[in-house]
């Protein structure tokens, strides 16, 4: 039996590393899946990958009320309902002092980590309640419940998508709308490279290996790792579920 069958799942971020290996899992468990992100070339590329038999996708940027019912519209249109929201799209922002952060780089990464998260619950509930339930899986980070010198706004962001998760998993219970965070360490993507980057641009490697040294086990995640995660809290095993923070982060938190 699919842990996912028949169950239909929107993927914001789709186009990038978590998300890829997200829509991977669950495609492999059953469901079909609408890729959300602003890169339609790489979300053809995984489209093509995944097939279009069980995959499509839907060019958006989640900071905007428009866009965010465009996706989720075209969504219930193809499929005709929507089980699962992974909430998954997000920007790293600059590395800075808060005293030279920039405050356009800060408005956008509340605007895509926070008001993103929050524009696709606010559209995608009413689906939910008609239908009967649904889980909303939102990516946060350890740096959602710890902090980290040079990301205020990164930081900032992660931990209000937790305050979120909690007054929403409240709101929705009652319609059995499940909402989690899940909350990953360092992970083999994207995002890392550019941090790598602005930590230390002349020494990407060393700087890679002085925050794998510092996880217990030892090494980044991989994106399978925090995929295998969203999988069972999208999936009737995690039936009981609601209003919690998981984390997946190698023992960083423990």
């Amino acid at each position: 039996m699919l842990r996912l069958s028949e169950k239909i799942a929107i993927i914001t971020g789709g186009a990038g590393g978590i998300g890829a290996a997200a829509a991977q899992r669950f495609v492999a468990e059953g469901a079909k899946v609408m890729l959300v992100d602003v890169d339609e070339s790489a979300l053809r590329q995984i489209v093509d990958q995944l097939g279009s038999n069980v995959a499509c996708y839907c060019v958006a940027d989640v900071s905007q009320a428009s866009d965010t019912k465009k996706y989720v519209d075209a969504t219930l249109e193809k499929f005709g309902r929507v089980d699962i929201y992974l909430a998954n799209a997000g920007v790293e922002g600059q590395v800075a002092s808060i005293i030279d952060y920039d405050e356009d780089t800060f408005d956008k990464v509340i605007a895509v980590n926070v008001k993103g998260v929050w524009l696709g619950i606010k559209y995608l509930f009413p689906a939910m309640q008609t239908q009967g339930g649904g889980s909303i899986i939102i990516t946060s980070s350890t740096m959602g419940i710890k902090g980290a010198p040079g990301l205020s706004a990164y930081n900032a962001s992660k931990h209000a998508v937790i305050g979120l998760m909690r007054s929403t998993a409240l709101d929705g219970a009652s319609h059995q709308i499940r909402v989690n965070t899940v909350n990953p360490s360092p992970t083999e993507t994207r995002m890392m490279r550019s941090l790598e980057a602005s930590i230390n641009a002349e020494d990407t490697q060393g700087t890679h290996d002085r925050i794998a040294a510092s996880i217990p086990l030892q090494r980044y995640g991989e994106p399978k790792d925090i995929a295998n995660l969203m999988l069972f809290l999208a999936s009737d095993e995690s039936a009981f579920l609601t209003g919690g923070v998981y984390m997946a982060d190698g023992g960083t938190t423990a």
